[in-house]
């Protein structure tokens, strides 16, 4: 495929009261453009240096954009970087208002010698939304928790963007108490628990280019990868072959913490729940959540995970003895007039589930940096082909650190000489080619 150097198409920063406008598109020098599965929100960060008279002032002479603009905060940025191949997608805020991108700080001001530069630190409208927005009401405890998700996203967030949410097997009842709508969806994933009966507990929401996310980390794990990349060492020809998916540098982290996994519950955990109306605490066998529970229902990305013996006498593995202790109080007779003895959800169906499930995501995690791809989302699978380490001069592939990764975070980066996207994966076991991922 053909390949060129990104262009800056437009920028155009508009003064938060709407009567003054400049266009700074030959004045950046860099974009950063930002996703993250734990973001409710994508953030973008341009870094601008232009001269002290960029702009017409008041009297007719020149100004500086921060001065003439001026820039404190709140303008509206449209923006459009041009694909730069025939398979990259733009990077496209401008097509309608909606889509415009919000100033919410300015840093590394610096004005001297004629010369001005500074970053801005961009952000969607919803995230703006998000700040000056408190939800209300009561949400009834017999409504599936996507139903209520959806709703908050519609009467709240308000985004003609596109909403992407998983259904949901358990529903939850709660009162908005004036807490903020991300607040709230954050919360809302940590409880969910998806309706496929193959899928354990553990959402996420996020946002992405395309629009906002509440979903099943299971789910993400059943798609399909987005891209396959390799590593070589070998200097290949640019004109003959196509390095748009070849890994340029790469960073494995192998250092492994045994004793924090297991203070973190992320094998097997106890969960202890008081009543608070006959002041009584739950079942010690209700509570118990061990490997076994969900090696049937969560989906990996590699080999199954092999735990050891507790001891040299002991048949039992770190997986089947709870490691950590988790104490709530049932909200029982929270949500009903009067007083409820049913429970308005069942904790133990999520929450060792949803901690686990967090806690083995980070099993791995990759640093990496590829020719700038704007087609992949933070939640997306790639497949990745490492090196193995070996005294052999014939190349090999290290198939237990090779294989599917989820991305983490991405970060497309933009100047004057590179288009780079740079990730941060993730996954929840070792080895290539699991049986348990779809």
């Amino acid at each position: 495929m053909s390949r060129t150097e990104s262009k800056f198409d437009e920028l155009i920063i508009e003064s938060n009261d709407g009567t003054n406008s400049v266009d700074v598109v030959k004045g950046v020098r860099a974009i950063d453009y930002f996703e993250d599965i734990f973001s409710p929100i994508v953030t973008c960060k341009i870094t601008v240096v232009t001269t002290g008279d960029a702009m017409p002032g008041k009297d007719g002479k020149g100004q500086s954009i921060y001065n003439g603009l001026p820039l404190r905060g709140g303008e509206r940025v449209a923006m459009k970087i041009a694909a730069n191949s025939d398979t990259n997608q733009p990077l496209d805020f401008s097509t309608n208002k909606e889509d415009y991108l919000y100033v919410s700080s300015i840093s590394n001001v610096i004005m001297e010698n004629q010369r001005e530069a500074f970053q801005l630190n961009l952000v969607p409208r919803e995230a703006i939304t998000n700040e000056t927005t408190r939800v209300s009401g009561k949400y009834p405890t017999d409504a599936p928790i996507d139903v209520s998700v959806k709703k908050i996203i519609k009467d709240y967030i308000k985004t003609d963007k596109e909403v992407n949410v998983d259904e949901t097997s358990n529903t939850y009842g709660f009162i908005g108490n004036l807490k903020r709508p991300f607040n709230i969806l954050v919360w809302l994933a940590s409880k969910a628990v998806p309706k496929r009966q193959d899928s354990s507990a553990g959402f996420l929401f996020y946002q992405t280019i395309d629009g906002f996310n509440f979903r099943s980390i299971d789910s993400l794990i059943s798609s399909e990868a987005k891209a396959v990349y390799d590593y070589s060492d070998v200097v290949e020809n640019q004109v003959e072959s196509n390095n748009d998916f070849k890994i340029l540098e790469y960073n494995i982290d192998r250092n492994q913490n045994l004793l924090e996994k297991l203070r973190l519950g992320a094998y097997a955990s106890f969960r202890v729940g008081f009543n608070p109306l006959n002041c009584t605490f739950t079942l010690p066998q209700k509570g118990l959540f061990t490997q076994k529970d969900y090696l049937s229902k969560t989906k990996n990305l590699g080999q199954e995970l092999k735990l050891p013996p507790i001891s040299n006498d002991s048949n039992q593995t770190l997986g089947e003895l709870p490691s950590r202790i988790i104490t709530q109080v049932l909200d029982i007779g929270t949500m009903e007039k009067g007083v409820s003895v049913k429970p308005n959800a069942d904790p133990f169906e999520y929450q060792s589930q949803a901690v686990m499930r967090y806690n083995l995501l980070f099993t791995q995690t990759v640093r990496m940096t590829v020719p700038l791809n704007t087609n992949l989302r933070a939640g997306d699978l790639i497949e990745c082909n490492f090196p193995r380490v070996t005294t052999s001069e014939i190349a090999e592939m290290d198939d237990e650190q090779s294989g599917l990764y989820m991305i983490k975070e991405l970060c497309h980066h933009y100047d004057n000489e590179n288009s780079l996207t740079s990730m941060k994966l993730v996954r929840d076991t070792y080895g290539k080619y699991g049986t348990n991922n779809k």
